[in-house]
């Protein structure tokens, strides 16, 4: 059985209940509800803005290009933020008891979730959804803010997490959001942008640090950093992963799509350079592409409202592999990917979806760190919108793939 994730709470058949969420009338609307039920740090350039909260591990819910009128990327979970957190007696027999699904566009979280090593199964626990939950310091403990700007906010928190193994980690946590202005952006892709294209982006800084007094070795358990987004879905709205080519005996399989059975033709498309994976939130569903096949950059194109959708991360060497979350106990426990996607939906005939939402995910290298030491995950999430023939261009350079054979694919 392959990792569950957020998602997982549908797969095990339990609380079969549709949650309700409903997307807003945009970012505007969106911001003001949550301003309604949780603190929000706003970060602005011009008239791009970040909607960050800090109870939720400085979880970026939201971003648009225009604050006062435009779209709100990030899927927001109403029902639960509004409701808030349960005293332990509500939450029981509910779906709380294991996590609580705010939503939101970014988010830091630890691995593995599960194997002899996971985060999310005490000592002995059976892998089952009934015994799985997310820990505190990455559901339901805020973040300290540290510092803040127009264009930056700094998070920090410390905890203690003991894994299946019964190996306890002292973790100290530092997280930054950045938004990035025009020049920031050509620079971190490469490219240059005309003045017709509207967009927002921002890079976030993850760090974890060894605050015991024992080193951090594989043989006992890693962590890693897991930073995962959700994204409002659409008919129109496509995801692209391209990835190196070569041996599978040396690099893998091209695509891992065995996390909830196999994924169907007419939701993933695999060719020899990159895959077509739907981001419409019809069809429970999850990829994921190991660090030997990435080239670092997943992306996504809505055709309806002609916004082109990137994310990066920090390629770095990863001599202890990547952590698996599997729900077995591993053969292999570093052979995990280091970029996933989801797509959220009905997972059988009669069954709601958690959200609708699809996820863009991306994985630090497993951190055998000594006390004292850091590791660093960074991830950059753009949005651009404008004409076609412009964003044909960009998608070319950066996914290797013509806007037309993207919309073509399905």
């Amino acid at each position: 059985m392959r990792s569950m994730s957020v998602i997982g709470v549908v797969a095990a058949g339990l609380f079969l209940v549709a949650r309700g969420a409903t997307a807003g009338e945009g970012f505007a609307d969106d911001v003001a509800f949550m301003r309604n039920h949780t603190e929000i740090i706003l970060l602005k350039d011009q008239d791009a803005a970040v909607a960050i909260a800090p109870a939720y591990q400085g979880r970026v819910m939201t971003s648009t290009f225009d604050r006062e009128a435009g779209p709100s990327f990030g899927w927001i979970n109403r029902p639960v933020i509004k409701q808030g957190l349960l005293s332990k007696d509500e939450e029981k027999g509910r779906l709380e008891a294991h996590i609580y699904i705010f939503g939101g566009e970014e988010r830091f979280w630890l691995g593995p979730e599960g194997g002899q090593y996971a985060l999310f199964f005490e000592p002995g626990a059976k892998f089952e959804f009934s015994e799985w939950a997310t820990p505190p310091a990455i559901d339901t403990e805020p973040f300290a803010i540290v510092e803040q700007s127009e264009m930056s906010a700094k998070f920090s928190h410390e905890t203690q997490l003991v894994n299946y193994s019964g190996v306890e980690f002292k973790v100290g946590i530092e997280r930054t959001v950045n938004l990035l202005g025009k020049q920031e952006i050509e620079d971190r892709l490469g490219i240059e942008l005309t003045d017709g294209l509207r967009l927002v982006a921002y890079e976030t800084d993850n760090r974890i640090t060894n605050q015991g007094s024992n080193a951090w070795q594989p043989d006992t358990g890693l962590l890693s950093i897991w930073i995962l987004g959700m994204y409002n879905p659409s008919p129109e709205t496509t995801v692209v992963i391209p990835f190196k080519t070569g041996d599978e005996e040396a690099l893998g399989p091209r695509v891992n799509d065995t996390y909830f059975g196999k994924v169907p033709a007419e939701y993933l498309k695999i060719e020899d350079e990159r895959l077509y994976f739907r981001g419409d939130g019809t069809r429970r569903g999850k990829i994921g592409i190991s660090p030997q096949r990435s080239k670092g950059i997943a992306g996504s194109y809505d055709a309806g409202g002609q916004v082109l959708n990137i994310v990066t991360y920090n390629v770095q060497d990863a001599p202890h592999g990547f952590v698996n979350s599997t729900w077995e106990l591993q053969e292999k426990p570093y052979d995990g990917d280091v970029i996933n996607s989801y797509n959220d939906g009905s997972p059988e005939a009669g069954v709601a979806p958690l959200g609708p939402f699809y996820e863009l995910e991306t994985s630090s290298p497993a951190a055998a760190l000594k006390p004292g030491e850091t590791m660093k995950h960074i991830q950059r999430t753009f949005h651009i919108q404008g004409p076609e023939d412009e964003l044909d261009g960009l998608s070319q350079r950066l996914l290797g793939v013509r806007l037309e054979a993207i919309k073509s694919a399905f």
